[in-house]
């Protein structure tokens, strides 16, 4: 088993992380069979990396690592989940599985195997479709998730003694972002309560996983792992992710964003881009 240990990352770039947001990136509907899939496409046909949003936002949440992406060769596909964004789901009161979608995407875009990335929420359904689809996952990266993790006691009760009281009464933006960003960049602010504004539709409901996100999952993933922890967030912290991935047996990373928060990928997206692009040249 390859393993590497816990490294924090400084804030490399730390005034071009924070330094001007990209332009919102041209999109377009997939009509899936459950689903009306609205996607954004670097196109090309360099090795295809799909990127899962956090509940908080939608496929714009990536506006920043799309360019990035397709920059260093890779195809960028950033989707709206299911009830997400302008996703439109056929049968709303059975929404079925994200991993069902993008097995149909892959599917549709005739592709063979891709990267999985997703964070907050989407690292859920990253994890999920990792496990469940392994021969169609070149890799797995997940950032700022606790999984829904269920059966680690241990786990339940560090997330127990870690909660903040009343902090489901914060504003969102209290709730997500880290105190030095929230200070630094108020256009960045701005533009991600629009895109919070337009995350999750009325009434969607967060669509299940194939199975339940375990230990026994996490031990049973066979795919290089990338796990990214932001050393400032409250919603789901570092001590929390370290102990659910102490169950991959796979050849995994673990890093910490220093003063980043939970919306880790939108705050520090140089830094996260530089991360997730050296992990995938790697493997």
């Amino acid at each position: 088993m390859k393993w590497r240990h816990l490294v924090f990352v400084a804030l490399a770039g730390f005034w071009t992380a924070f330094g001007a947001l990209a332009a919102e990136l041209p999109g377009r509907f997939v009509e899936l069979p459950t689903v009306r899939l609205w996607m954004i496409d670097s196109g090309g046909t360099g090795e295809p990396v799909i990127l899962l949003h956090p509940r908080t936002g939608n496929s714009e949440y990536w506006q920043n690592t799309v360019p990035a992406l397709a920059e260093a060769g890779y195809r960028a596909i950033a989707i709206d989940n299911p009830g997400w964004g302008k996703s439109v789901v056929h049968d709303a009161k059975n929404p079925l599985p994200v991993a069902v979608t993008i097995d149909a995407l892959i599917d549709y875009l005739q592709l063979d195997k891709v990267h999985v990335v997703g964070t907050a929420m989407g690292g859920y359904v990253a994890l999920d479709y990792a496990a469940s689809r392994p021969e169609r996952t070149s890799s797995l990266v997940i950032a700022a998730s606790g999984l829904g993790l269920q059966g680690d006691p241990e786990y339940a009760a560090f997330r127990e003694r870690a909660e903040i009281p009343l902090m489901d009464q914060q504003p969102s933006h209290i709730r997500e972002m880290s105190p030095t960003y929230r200070g630094m960049n108020p256009e960045g602010v701005a533009r991600w309560q629009e895109i919070y504004k337009n995350a999750q539709q009325d009434g969607a409901v967060r669509p299940p996983l194939t199975t339940p996100n375990t230990p026994e999952k996490l031990a049973s993933l066979r795919v290089p792992t990338l796990v990214i922890a932001g050393g400032m967030d409250l919603v789901t912290p570092s001590g929390g992710m370290r102990l659910w991935s102490r169950h991959i047996t796979a050849p995994k990373d673990f890093l910490v964003l220093a003063e980043a928060g939970h919306v880790l990928v939108w705050e520090q997206p140089d830094v996260f881009n530089q991360l997730l692009i050296g992990f995938l040249q790697e493997h």
